[in-house]
């Protein structure tokens, strides 16, 4: 099965939630303890005795209801807010004197917390509309309100619906932020899809065009339509119209793609590298850049093994592959490669070189103009993807020269 990009969705109202938890269940115990110190001065404390049983019956149930934005519902919302808004109005029922002074109200500092999750649910909107509810319930149980109620009540009125306006924008950044995550995921299996059209389905277009071109009669029929389907499908992977999940999933160019990609390594070279696996279940470099070597590919490697993740090694394995295909294309059969495995401590380094022409200055730009993204994608993609880099250096008539640099790091991971 073709590998894929998992968006991981972060949810960045989630601690405010936790918190209004933790903000109930304190503040509740807060105005119980007010009360219960206080309890001689009420005139009526039978009454505020029933509120406070109900105060914490109703904090206690409800605690799963403001554990998300999904189990807040409006009903929920609703009646908590009138339970706060009952509170504030029998504060001078239970307590005369609580009309003429500034004494706290029966749910206290709680009453904020009704506020809030408004705020959290709904945004600055939701926060104003129960916010001046609780101001004008504490400017009718004070009658005559004092300078500290007024400041008291704007506190509560401003900071509330500040931290809704904040909860909006994070919602908007968390949204943006999934979006880019998902086209970044998509990006990069586009253009993994594209790397491996390259090596495996252009090619064999690319090679039937060639034969049939050079056998004549029907056999040039079929090498004229492969090279018609060749050119369209590059300008389909250049152009990012490619669809990365149902091209991997569903269609059967992905069939095609899944069976070069997969199968060559799950029966070939990767049968080779679990052999050679450590315990951590790294695989040995040497052991899939060695199919690689023949008459005219020399492999020079160290004499420890080259341990990487698999994912590493499959395609800095890859990428030397796509290399040496360019040599063969490019420079002829007759020419000869060099492959030279460096291993240090903080990165792996890779070089292929070839004693071939060279590659004319520019050329290199031309074709990726023209959607032949052989070193684009095949090569320079996939280092990107190591967290690593592609150099090449190129003099017409000396030959080639292209590093490939993975950082230890990240390749080991």
């Amino acid at each position: 099965m073709a590998r894929r990009e998992r968006v991981v969705r972060m949810s960045v109202e989630q601690p405010l939630w936790r918190a209004l938890t933790a903000y109930r269940l304190l503040t509740m115990v807060y105005a119980v303890l007010i009360f219960a110190f206080g309890r001689d001065k009420f005139e009526r404390p039978w009454v505020a005795t029933g509120f406070f049983v109900v105060l914490v019956v109703w904090t206690v149930l409800t605690l799963p209801k403001v554990a998300n934005a999904v189990s807040c519902t409006k009903r929920f919302l609703g009646v908590d807010l009138t339970i706060a808004l009952v509170g504030i109005l029998l504060t001078p029922v239970v307590d005369v004197q609580a009309r003429y002074t500034d004494g706290p109200t029966l749910p206290t500092i709680w009453t904020a917390g009704s506020v809030l999750a408004f705020a959290v649910k709904g945004g600055w909107r939701w926060a104003a509309f129960a916010s001046s509810l609780v101001a004008v319930a504490n400017l009718v149980g004070r009658g005559t309100p004092s300078r500290d109620t007024l400041h008291n009540v704007l506190l509560v009125w401003v900071a509330s619906i500040a931290i809704g306006y904040i909860v909006e924008v994070a919602r908007a950044s968390e949204r943006t932020l999934a979006r880019a995550l998902e086209i970044e995921a998509a990006t990069r299996e586009r253009e993994r899809l594209a790397r491996d059209i390259h090596d495996s389905v252009l090619q064999v277009l690319a090679m039937v065009q060639r034969r049939g071109t050079a056998l004549g009669g029907e056999a040039a029929e079929l090498g004229r339509m492969a090279g018609e389907q060749e050119v369209a499908l590059r300008t389909l992977v250049s152009s990012g119209l490619v669809p990365p999940t149902r091209a991997s999933e569903d269609s059967s160019l992905g069939a095609v793609v899944r069976t070069v990609d997969d199968a060559e390594y799950a029966e070939g070279r990767a049968g080779g590298a679990d052999d050679a696996a450590d315990e951590d279940g790294r695989w040995d470099l040497r052991t899939l850049l060695a199919p690689l070597s023949g008459s005219a590919v020399t492999l020079a490697e160290p004499g420890a093994p080259v341990l990487l993740r698999p994912a590493a090694a499959r395609e800095l394995t890859a990428a030397v592959s796509a290399a040496l295909d360019n040599v063969r294309k490019h420079a002829g059969d007759g020419a000869r490669s060099w492959i030279l495995v460096e291993d240090s401590p903080d990165e792996v380094i890779v070089t292929v070189r070839d004693d071939g022409p060279g590659i004319p200055e520019g050329r290199l730009a031309q074709a990726e103009g023209e959607g032949r993204l052989g070193v684009a994608l095949s090569i320079r993609g996939r280092l990107r993807e190591l967290g690593g880099t592609a150099e090449l250096i190129s003099v017409p008539g000396q030959g080639t020269e292209v590093e490939l640099k993975v950082p230890r790091g990240k390749a080991e991971r």
